[in-house]
């Protein structure tokens, strides 16, 4: 399955990989050597273009508004205590998942909530495993409130190599846990902001999957 972010990149891609593909055996006949060579590049390429954009079905495991799921596929790259200032206003912990351009670039609620706060914010394109990046770079930020009352902050970094962010969410409108909140190209990262009481059940360099990684159980007080 691929997601709809790609139907036009896809289809780019495999008329280009059909034209070359054509074009090599038809134009060199006689070298066959270079016919596997530049077949074999174009095969690659095309692949390369299909798994960016896979989307596998990825239910969670259980509904719960305690339980706070990975919202994307990849590596632990922060786990810190630190004051959120663009809307919480608070000490919150930040876990970080950088996603390499290997990784599905699907992202997730990663809670059920109503959405009560949504930003775009253009900007730079740093690394996406730069400190700066989740405050200079390119980047959308979504806070969930949750039925317990908690909130949740949710934030998708463009890196060097992302040069859009796609997000589905709406102030004001409910979000439901793991379902889609948007795509990200080309490599990126997402911040997750969890209360300080929070049990974090990551460590740095963990490798998560999106809806099913449990990056933190909240406080049920």
């Amino acid at each position: 399955m691929f997601h709809k972010e790609g139907y036009k990149i896809i289809l780019i891609g495999t008329a280009l990989f059909i034209g070359l593909s054509a074009a090599t055996l038809f134009l060199i006949p006689e070298l066959l050597w270079l016919k596997i060579v530049l077949m074999s590049v174009w095969a690659f390429f095309w692949i390369i273009i299909l798994q960016f954009f896979r989307n596998p079905a990825r239910p969670v495991p259980v509904i719960n508004d305690n339980i706070v799921y990975a919202p994307a596929d990849g590596k632990v790259v922060v786990i810190e205590e630190t004051t959120e200032t663009e809307i919480l206003g608070q000490k919150y912990i930040q876990i970080s998942v950088f996603m390499s351009p290997l990784n599905v670039h699907v992202n997730r609620h990663p809670v059920s909530g109503k959405m009560i706060y949504y930003r775009y914010h253009p900007g730079k394109f740093l690394m996406a495993w730069n400190p700066k990046a989740s405050t200079d770079n390119e980047r959308t930020t979504v806070v969930y409130e949750l039925n317990n009352g908690k909130k949740i902050l949710v934030r998708q970094v463009a890196g060097f190599l992302a040069r859009r962010i796609i997000c589905y969410a709406k102030e004001g409108q409910n979000a439901d846990q793991g379902g889609e909140l948007g795509f990200i190209r080309f490599g990126s990262r997402v911040d997750v902001f969890v209360p300080t009481d929070a049990k974090i059940q990551v460590k740095i360099g963990d490798i998560t999957s999106g809806n099913q990684t449990v990056l933190a159980i909240l406080d049920q007080q």
